[in-house]
């Protein structure tokens, strides 16, 4: 008897784990692109950094490329502003996604900061720590930056190099989709992530999103 219930209980429980796994992205998921979809790549026009890429390709593979460290989760003050060791959280993966395209979010959001202060709830200027914090890049990026739709069904107004903003979150958007069209979601959230894109943009309630940028 007890060995027909393991027989009965192991598949149940194997097909269990695996959807765990799929659901927490262990598992890879199948993803589709623009041209599955119909749907248009965006190229921006301006090549900030002259380098020959244009803004919105150049943001993908340079937060592709620094995701490639493989960071670990901590959240720490640093000196330098910008990390300068193995540990990161999910600003600098927009941080370091523009910087290598030509954008110094560390020197724009301190300049912002300093001409526009009334707009961000700061009562000490840090420049090495203002520019990591999601509250005052949602701010920066509302007001000198595109601002673009939060609702997920338009899957036409994403586009892989936006940027979106949550409730205390924030990443970059992939040029990969599901099969319903909905981005993947480049992004450091926790200390057991493992992969850093993912398939979780519509598990955020769409309430959560508070804003979708594109830089150019």
């Amino acid at each position: 008897m007890k060995n027909k219930i393991l027989l009965f209980l192991i598949p149940i429980i194997l097909i269990f784990i695996l959807i765990i796994l799929y659901l927490f992205n262990i598992i890879p998921h199948r993803y589709y692109t623009n041209k599955d979809f119909n749907i248009e790549t965006y190229i921006s026009s301006i090549d900030k950094d002259n380098d020959g890429i244009d803004d919105q390709t150049d943001i993908l593979v340079s937060v592709r490329k620094y995701l490639e460290s493989k960071p670990k989760y901590k959240s720490k003050y640093y000196a330098t502003g910008y990390p300068d060791d193995e540990y990161g959280v999910c600003t600098d993966v927009v941080a370091f996604g523009l910087k290598n395209a030509g954008y110094d979010l560390m020197q724009l959001v301190n300049e912002d900061i300093i001409n526009n202060k009334e707009k961000y709830n700061i009562e000490v200027i840090d420049k090495n720590i203002d520019f990591r914090r999601v509250g005052n890049l949602d701010i920066y990026f509302k007001n000198n930056t595109i601002s673009l739709t939060t609702d997920l069904s338009k899957i036409e107004e994403w586009q892989g190099g936006d940027i979106v903003v949550f409730k205390g979150h924030i990443g970059i958007i992939s040029d990969k989709r599901n099969r319903k069209g909905i981005p993947f979601l480049i992004h450091h959230a926790n200390p057991m992530q493992i992969n850093y894109e993912e398939d979780v943009l519509e598990l955020y309630s769409n309430d959560s999103i508070i804003g979708h940028y594109r830089i150019s």
